[in-house]
């Protein structure tokens, strides 16, 4: 089974640097790599490569162009391999905040691009599977809140058990072919309407 070939784009301003970390990524087999050389407009640059993987080699970044990039990598989901000659702590935690899944200090050599993005497209895949499963609890737990605010508003106007609201909120839901959620967030707020 033949594997779809990833779309690389390498940042770097440095042509002679860019071609060194282009060289190892075809000699890893990805042939798919884009270089861009002047970061202006880069955003939108981006947007119409649309790569898989970003490669970025800031050489010794000064601070503006650090937090340039660590913008960038928010603001774009998408696996961040950055290279960077010198760092220091804040430079690394600022790194791992902005969502960079790979920050490599002094480390740019032809054969160990290839190690580097797969581990950069790895973290980036856990780090969103934990995104993912941390904004699905908030929305359970959302959900569980206001079917539990339902039910009271229910269980208190037609003197029903908790399980007779539940039921009620349920069985409504499913005659309107909706969440019970949506159901219950929609009792909820006309309770409050009615009370205000």
């Amino acid at each position: 089974m033949k594997t779809k070939s990833l779309s690389i784009l390498v940042i770097d301003e440095d042509p002679l640097r860019a071609n060194i970390i282009d060289a190892g990524l075809k000699a890893a087999g990805h042939l798919n790599v884009a270089l861009i050389h002047d970061v202006t407009g880069i955003v939108a640059r981006i947007a119409a490569i649309e790569p898989d993987v970003i490669v970025i080699d800031l050489g010794n970044p000064n601070r503006d162009m650090l937090e340039n990039m660590f913008q960038l990598s928010r603001a774009i989901a998408r696996p961040i391999a950055m290279f960077v000659d010198t760092s220091d702590e804040a430079a690394t935690e600022a790194a791992i905040d902005a969502g960079v899944s790979a920050y490599i200090v002094d480390g740019l050599r032809q054969e160990r691009v290839k190690p580097i993005l797969d581990m950069a497209i790895s973290r980036f895949k856990a780090y969103s599977r934990m995104a993912r499963e941390l904004e699905d609890a908030r929305n359970e737990l959302k959900d569980r809140k206001v079917i539990d605010r339902a039910k009271g508003l229910i269980m208190k106007s037609k003197g029903l058990s908790e399980s007779e609201a539940y039921g009620l909120l349920r069985k409504t839901a499913m005659n309107q072919n909706r969440k019970i959620s949506e159901v219950a967030e929609s009792l909820v707020l006309t309770a409050g309407l009615l009370d205000g």
